[in-house]
Formats: structure tokens, sequence, C-alpha cells
């Protein structure tokens, strides 16, 4: 059964829950005659995925899916032989031939007859990109680079350089969350869109739409409060009302609160608290295996626990943190409350310039220990 992410997906670039300016430029930039290469900015869940599909569609036409190809950066990151991996992409006959994905071309650039739309396959735009521009379509490849802030600093000059001389029938778009961590020579090649967090109100709006689409009839409230909880992220509100459903919850407000309190994670608050009480890096003898091993614990174990059980990025760290911070569960002196997040703080900026999550988190806890102890003083 098809996610309602999928099913539900905007198909025009009118249907995208953004403002109308930003609809307009995402539209221009896939209806010009020679598309720039694109850098989509924002955080999570605002239609940044949704968006450069629907360009891809408009810039290539129908047949678009079979001259898209899709790099997950986020994937390269703390793996054996993410190099490889990349240059593999880039370079489907070997990092010696002088063949680059984008330096390939597309028979459909030059024949624009050869792919045929169906009936309910629709340009974004509302009209095909062959129709007004009659010559050939100079771009015929799109080579999309998701999370491109996590590509790192040894990956991403190789990209400048493909850029600047295989990209004649290619274009490149990249999504990034923090687009600062992607290098200058990059930006200054690419067309920067940023799109904001999504308001409650296009959420909410989204949500009436589906329920409407699906023919349900939520208990008064409930979509409000899943636009609430959602915090801007569209793609979780979604993900939210299709799971009340799927467990026909959607009768009662307080399940909505249930569901949020289960799927919080307890091991962030886990970190906070051993952070807190000075438990940060605590080494212990444990058995594994019938033998004696040294594991770390504290809260320095419990976050590396989090890291690598629940793919959990320093970002994500940091937002959960943020919100059990604000939410009051801690019950902490508003003093050290002020003091907290304002270190938390200083950490965001500093992983935004930052590789090594893990090095800036460590601080942050050592930090939360050293306010834990002044103010007990």
């Amino acid at each position: 059964m098809a996610s309602w992410l999928e099913t539900h997906a905007p198909r025009k670039f009118s249907d995208l829950a953004m403002s109308d300016t930003i609809v307009n430029g995402l539209e221009k930039a896939a209806m010009q005659a020679n598309p720039p290469h694109l850098i989509l900015a924002g955080p999570a869940g605002v239609g940044k995925t949704a968006s450069w599909r629907l360009i891809a569609r408009q810039i290539l036409g129908p047949g678009w899916k079979s001259t898209t190809h899709i790099l997950q950066a986020r994937d390269l990151v703390r793996t054996a032989g993410a190099m490889k991996t990349f240059e593999e992409f880039l370079r489907p006959e070997g990092s010696t031939s002088g063949d680059t994905l984008a330096g390939r071309s597309s028979l459909d650039a030059f024949d624009k007859n050869l792919t045929q739309a169906s009936a309910d396959d629709i340009a974004p735009a509302g009209v095909e990109n062959s129709e007004i521009h009659n010559e050939s379509a100079p771009v015929s490849r799109l080579i999309i680079i998701e999370d491109a802030d996590h590509l790192g600093a040894t990956r991403q000059p190789y990209l400048r350089r493909m850029m600047e001389s295989n990209s004649a029938t290619s274009r490149f778009i990249f999504t990034a969350r923090s687009p600062s961590r992607i290098i200058d020579a990059l930006r200054s090649r690419s067309q920067q869109i940023r799109i904001p967090a999504t308001s409650r109100t296009m959420i909410t709006k989204r949500l009436e739409e589906i329920s409407q689409a699906e023919e349900m009839s939520p208990v008064r409230g409930i979509l409000g409060d899943i636009s609430h909880v959602a915090n801007g992220n569209l793609r979780r509100a979604v993900f939210l009302l299709e799971l009340l459903v799927r467990r026909n919850l959607l009768s009662d407000r307080k399940h909505l609160q249930d569901i949020v309190a289960a799927t919080t994670l307890v091991g962030v608050q886990q970190v906070l608290e051993q952070a807190i009480r000075g438990k940060i890096h605590d080494w212990q003898w444990t058995k594994v295996g019938g033998r004696n091993k040294r594991v770390l614990k504290g809260a320095l174990g419990t976050l590396d626990e989090l890291m690598n059980e629940h793919a959990l990025e320093a970002d994500d760290i940091v937002v959960h943190m943020h919100r059990l911070l604000t939410t009051g569960r801690l019950l902490l002196d508003e003093e050290m409350l002020c003091d907290l997040l304002a270190s938390l703080a200083e950490c965001d900026v500093k992983l935004q310039r930052s590789n090594h999550g893990r090095i800036q988190l460590e601080e942050f806890l050592y930090q939360v220990g050293e306010i834990s102890a002044s103010t007990a003083d």
C-alpha cells in the first residue's frame, strides 16, 4: 500500500504548500530554455524533494525518471569506501574513464516524441517545455544530490570540476538543510532557492484537502493539533495523519498526544539528565559474549547509541534537545535553563560550520555538566 506522501504528492507547482514567491521561482527556473543548476535549501519536511521532482518532470518531460539520477549524500557519512561510491555514481564506467554521468546525453532531448505522456501525466506548469521552446532541449539529464550539505570538503571540489567541464547537457540539483556547508564554488555556480518552514495555516489546509480526498471526518480540532505538533514539517504532519487513520484513532484528540509521547526519544532525555548529573564520560566493564569488555556509558555512551542505532544526525539530536528543554519536562531552574539553551544555540551554530557533529555535541555535554555544577554551588 503506497504512502500518502506518494499518493498525495504535489503534481503541479501550484499544489506546493509554499508562498507564491517561492512557487513562481521554482516554476520559472524549470521553464527556462537553459535552466540553471539549483540549490534547494530549507529545513526538513518543507517540500525540497517534491520540488525537485516537479522541476525534473518539467525540464525533462514525461520520460524524466529514466534520466534523473539520485545520490543521498547522508548515506556516505561515516561509511567505508564512501569516496569510491561517490566516484562510481558520477563515473559509471570507472574512475579512469573519460565517460561521466554529467557528460551523457539522451535521445529524449532531441526527439520530443520519443516518450509520450499518459492522460493523467500533466506538466507541472500546465504546458510542456517542448511546446514553449521549439529548439532541441539543451538539458537531457539531471543529477540530484540529496542532503548535499553532508558531502564534506573532499567530494565537493570533485563536483565543481564536473559542473565546469562536463555539464553541457546535464544539470545538478542539490538539496540541503544547511547550505552554508556547501562550498562557495558550488553555490556561485547554482541558483539558490530557500524554502522556509511550512506555516501552520498551510499545513492545516493541506491536511483538510487530504481528508476530503480520502472521505474522512476527523474530530474537530485534531488537524490543527497535528499542524502544531509538526512544527513546520509538512511531511511529518501528513505521516501523523495517515498513522492516525490507519489505526482508527482520528476520533479523539487525545490519541495524537499518546502517539507523540510514544515516539519521543527517551534516550535524548537520558543524555541530558546524565550530563546534568555530571556523568558524561563513564567507562564500565560489561560482559559481552561471555567476555568482559570496557564499554562507554554515561551521557556520551547513550548519545552514541542514539546516533548509531536510531541513525540520528547531530542536527536531529539538537532539535530533540531543544524541544525537551522548552517543554519543561526536566523541571529545571530558570537560570540554569537559560544557560543550557544558550549553550545549545552555540552548539547549533558550530554544527553549521563543522562536518564532525559528534565532537560538537560532546563539547556541549561537558558544558551542561559545568552549568549544572556552577548552579548547584
